[in-house]
């Protein structure tokens, strides 16, 4: 609620002030959108996308459509949202920097609220999207009689829209293994804070509610998370964790379709990105095996 608040006070109420619902049409949202591009980010004043005008305009996209439920307006204009982009990329950036290491997973698991931590672990160690996460339900998760669970992802919810829609591609229809590092976690995490019926959302809003906890909750859940954890890079995305996983992933052998699939790719060039981890581990072992050739040489 803060967050959303922060929005209103922050930016819509100075552009609009009391204009009336109504003439909220697409013309003043372009220029509202115009000014909102011109704030530099905070993180890369250089960067051409700030981290501010997708949030405001989503609120307001929200706002909208409410009041088009309430018969105020015939219908909300079509607000164009931009993509997600990182601020914080400059031609500096590694992308090694994306990397977390399990210590700094667990920082951030403990620094989110128990509600809502599940979700650290969900994107690093299952290397689910974020609408992924927030669109698990309770019978998404199937426990087997040896104490294992797999994870169906099914479903996403979206950010645009608000409601619960199909993930990105069919690939992102998937079945995974739940890693055992989690799974004691996650079923303290469904017995404590998920309500018994089988559609209720893994991560609620409050605890054992019916509605899933929002992008925007959980966008100011995760910034807080991010600044407690000290050890954490300041502009360390949620997205990085799913990066983290599939990166460790590659580590320990995985195959291009094996990545795939995990990670729900439809398009073999966005999982190449994991090569180097793969060629990473390639070439300790290569070291390993020329210290023991060279030992035995040298015998």
């Amino acid at each position: 609620m803060r967050s959303y608040k922060s929005k209103v006070t922050g930016y819509l109420i100075p552009e609009f002030g009391d204009t009336e619902i109504r003439h909220i049409d697409l013309a003043r949202i372009r220029v509202m959108t115009h000014r909102l591009d011109q704030i530099p980010a905070p993180l890369n004043p250089k960067s051409k996308f700030n981290g501010i005008t997708r949030p405001v305009l989503i609120v307001l996209m929200m706002i909208l459509r409410q009041a088009a439920r309430d018969g105020i307006i015939p219908a909300a204009p079509p607000i164009s949202i931009p993509k997600q982009e990182s601020v914080r990329h400059d031609h500096d950036h590694d992308p090694e920097d994306d990397v977390a290491s399990p210590e700094q997973v667990e920082a951030l698991y403990e620094a989110t609220p128990d509600l809502y931590s599940i979700m650290v672990l969900l994107a690093a160690w299952c290397q689910l999207r974020r609408g992924e996460c927030l669109g698990l339900q309770r019978r998404d998760i199937q426990w087997h009689d040896d104490g294992t669970a797999t994870l169906h992802v099914r479903r996403q919810f979206n950010a645009n829209t608000g409601a619960m829609s199909d993930p990105k591609s069919e690939a992102g229809k998937r079945a995974l293994s739940v890693p055992r590092i989690m799974v004691e976690r996650l079923k303290e995490h469904l017995r404590d804070n998920v309500a018994p019926e089988a559609k209720a959302p893994v991560v609620p809003t409050n605890v054992r509610g019916s509605v899933p906890l929002s992008h925007t909750k959980w966008g100011h859940l995760w910034g807080d998370a991010r600044d407690t954890a000290k050890s954490v890079p300041p502009g360390f995305r949620f997205h990085d964790l799913r990066h983290t996983g599939l990166t460790l992933f590659a580590q320990e052998g995985a195959t291009l379709a094996e990545l795939m699939r995990r990670g729900g790719h439809a398009d073999m060039r966005v999982v190449l990105r994991y090569q180097h981890s793969t060629m990473t581990r390639d070439r300790e072992l290569a070291n390993r095996m020329s210290d023991r050739v060279d030992a035995q040489l040298a015998a």
